[in-house]
């Protein structure tokens, strides 16, 4: 329960101001269809931390690892003190198989057909780094759990829609995800992933989630 409170205190100090105020990763939709859309996203910069644990569980210590992180646990390059990071959005989480090593969004993926949304107990979060920052200018984290990664060009696939995240439910938007994909001809390349935008006190209808499915550059024609 004190975990809890925590991790909903602590999304509550970031999440304070209008939702429009949080950067988000630059992209540009290529393709759409009801809840369905194809994205080209350019480089960025995350930072990431690898978590045990159900998704919830999960979730919540990765958040709680990088928000400290972005608070202030840091270095600033070439000087003894710190710097807080501005949050963006969303957080990304994504399940890892514990037979594949990581080879390095918050955003969550399976990898390995052994590990699905509903079975990981090994999860990759990240947050999108502002994008001020580079590898090179950005504070160094204090905490080795914390991984700097840059991330090139990349397509996705994304579902949007609302309402809570429960894993089943979680595994059932990502089945009708891969499906589309499937409809549509295009080619997956990159295991699921679960992206948030919201604080855990933002009603249902109101809450903005999205499956994330990585795909091959997709050639320019119309949707089925």
């Amino acid at each position: 329960m004190y975990k809890k409170i925590l991790f909903t205190t602590l999304f509550g100090i970031i999440f304070t101001a209008p939702v429009m105020a949080y950067e988000e990763p630059k992209y540009q939709v290529l393709l759409k269809s009801d809840d369905f859309e194809v994205r080209q996203y350019a480089p960025m910069l995350i930072a990431e931390v690898t978590v045990e644990g159900d998704m919830d569980q999960a979730s919540n210590k990765g958040f709680r690892l990088i928000a400290d992180y972005i608070f202030g646990n840091n270095q600033v390059a070439g000087k003894s003190e710190s710097e807080k990071i501005s949050m963006t959005a969303p957080v990304t989480i994504e399940p890892v198989s514990s037979k594949i090593e990581m080879t390095a969004p918050v955003t969550v993926e399976p990898i390995g057909p052994e590990s699905t949304l509903q079975s990981s107990r090994k999860w990759r979060v990240n947050f999108v780094m502002p994008s001020q920052y580079t590898l090179t200018n950005i504070p160094k984290p204090n905490n080795p759990q914390v991984v700097l990664r840059q991330i090139p060009e990349k397509y996705f696939v994304i579902y949007n829609y609302s309402g809570f995240n429960t894993q089943s439910r979680v595994q059932s938007k990502t089945d009708e995800t891969l499906a589309w994909i499937k409809q549509q001809g295009l080619k997956q390349i990159g295991t699921p992933q679960l992206s948030r935008y919201d604080p855990p006190w933002t009603l249902p209808m109101f809450r903005r989630n999205e499956i994330m499915v990585e795909i091959n550059k997709p050639a320019s024609t119309p949707l089925r």
